[in-house]
C-alpha cells in the first residue's frame, strides 16, 4: 500500500467550502447515521461500507486501496447527505465520495450497472424508459402524456462534453 500525494492534493482541492475535510478528527457520526453503511453492516459484518474509512484512506493518500477495493467501498454512497448533516467538522463528504466515482469511471472501473444506467440515458434521454401503465395512469389521472424528451439534442450535448466516450 502506498501513499500518493498527488491524490491527496487532489482531494484536499476537490473539497469544496473550506478547508474543514483536513480536520476531521474520525468520530464516525457519518458511519453511525449512514443508512447504506447500517444496511450493509448485517451483510458484510464490520467491511460493510463505511464512510470514514473512506475520508481518511482518501486523507491519508490511498488512492489503490480505495479505488481496487469492493466497488461497494466507494459506489455505495447514495448522496442522501446525511453524513454532510451530521459532520460536526462540516466536511462534505458526498463531494470527496463523487469525485472518487468521477476518478473510478475516468478509469473504466465503475459498476457496470452505471454504464448501462448511462447507455440507457444516452439512448433515450431518460433515465427511466417509459412504461404504459405509467402512461395509462397519468391518463385516468387526467395529467398530459410525459413530454418525448429530444434524444439528438441530449446525444449531441453529452459528445460535445466527451461523455460518449466513457460509455462501455
Amino acid at each position: 500500500m502506498s501513499l500518493d500525494f498527488e491524490f491527496r492534493k487532489q482531494i484536499m482541492d476537490f473539497h469544496i467550502g473550506s478547508e474543514a475535510i483536513k480536520y476531521c478528527y474520525q468520530c464516525n457520526r457519518c458511519t453511525d447515521n449512514c443508512p447504506v453503511a447500517a444496511v450493509t453492516m448485517d451483510f458484510y459484518g464490520t467491511s460493510g461500507y463505511n464512510p470514514r474509512h473512506i475520508i481518511l484512506g482518501s486523507l491519508l493518500g490511498f488512492k489503490d486501496l480505495l479505488l481496487n477495493a469492493d466497488k461497494l467501498a466507494i459506489w455505495g454512497c447514495t448522496v442522501c447527505d446525511t453524513c454532510d448533516e451530521v459532520c460536526p467538522q462540516h466536511i462534505e463528504l458526498t463531494e470527496v465520495f463523487s469525485f472518487l466515482k468521477n476518478v473510478s469511471t475516468a478509469k473504466g472501473d465503475a459498476p457496470d450497472s452505471i454504464y448501462a444506467q448511462a447507455k440507457a440515458i444516452y439512448d433515450s434521454a431518460k433515465a427511466i424508459p417509459s412504461q404504459p401503465a405509467i402512461e395509462k395512469r397519468r391518463e385516468q389521472l387526467g395529467l398530459p402524456p410525459v413530454a418525448v424528451p429530444d434524444v439528438n439534442e441530449l446525444q449531441t450535448l453529452l459528445k460535445n462534453i466527451g461523455a460518449d466516450k466513457k460509455l462501455k
